[in-house]
């Protein structure tokens, strides 16, 4: 037997039934009405291949997740995780999406970076050493993110790497060198020889990943990253850590901005 609604019971079912539909039409790939639909299993979602980490320079991480939601002076950003100087981790993009947190630079072949990373940013102004709980809780993210998402230990790098001169992030401030003796990101293994003639140290910079647009820039943030101290001309014992570093990434037959693209088709 059918059954008819009254007015009023129409009325009170309507804004539940256009509330489902509007469910439905947004969780729906979108779709091109130029083309008829034929959908394929064979796809995945997007696989982020390197992970940049930040400061916020701010000063506090309320204000720094208002910013991160809303816009600065340059315009809207984001980043996926923030982690405050307490230890507490926020999450504010998801994994497989695509945060404004990277900007204009590159590493190595990797040109969008923000497609193909995954941002960290640390309740830190730069000024001040980072704190033991924050750094512990970085540490365990980073496992979950290389685990879960299968990216390369080695792909963790710092802000300014990607874009020397024009960000200074995460600073000199910051312990690579704990980082790495947990497994995460590049760092020079000894001994510490001297490179034998021809050793050209800017193919050895590129080959890290590092962008040579400007020169003197990119060795202050080499110095940042890899001995905590500034100036802009390299020494002979950065020659020793460059050719460190070019042997570790030619014995492991990778280089450290490399990575499929996000999406790429690999079967």
């Amino acid at each position: 037997m059918l059954r008819f609604l009254s007015p009023r019971a129409l009325r009170r079912v309507a804004p539940l039934a256009a509330c489902a539909l509007l469910a439905a039409c947004a969780s729906a790939p979108p779709r091109n009405p130029l083309a008829t639909w034929v959908p394929s299993p064979n796809y995945d979602v997007r696989r982020p291949v390197l992970i940049v980490i930040h400061f916020t320079d701010e000063d506090s991480v309320q204000r720094s997740l208002e910013i991160l939601r809303t816009r600065n002076s340059g315009g809207p950003v984001s980043a996926h995780y923030l982690v405050g100087a307490d230890g507490h981790i926020y999450q504010l993009v998801a994994d497989t999406q695509r945060a404004w947190q990277a900007g204009a630079g590159h590493w190595g072949t990797i040109t969008d970076v923000n497609s193909a990373s995954i941002g960290i940013e640390l309740d830190n102004d730069g000024h001040v050493p980072f704190a033991p709980a924050q750094i512990a809780s970085l540490l365990r993210l980073l496992d979950d993110l290389t685990t879960r998402l299968r990216i390369p230990r080695t792909q963790v790098i710092g802000h300014e790497d990607l874009a020397p001169g024009r960000k200074v992030d995460p600073g000199p401030l910051f312990p690579w060198r704990q980082l790495a003796e947990a497994g995460y990101g590049l760092w020079p293994q000894g001994p510490f020889v001297d490179p034998p003639a021809g050793f050209d140290p800017w193919q050895a910079l590129a080959l890290v990943g590092y962008p040579l647009e400007d020169r003197a820039a990119t060795v202050r943030s080499f110095h940042h990253h890899f001995r905590g101290t500034e100036g802009d001309a390299l020494d002979a014992d950065d020659l020793r850590m460059l050719y460190a570093l070019t042997r570790q990434l030619t014995d492991s037959g990778t280089m450290a901005g490399s990575g499929a693209a996000p999406g790429a088709k690999t079967e």
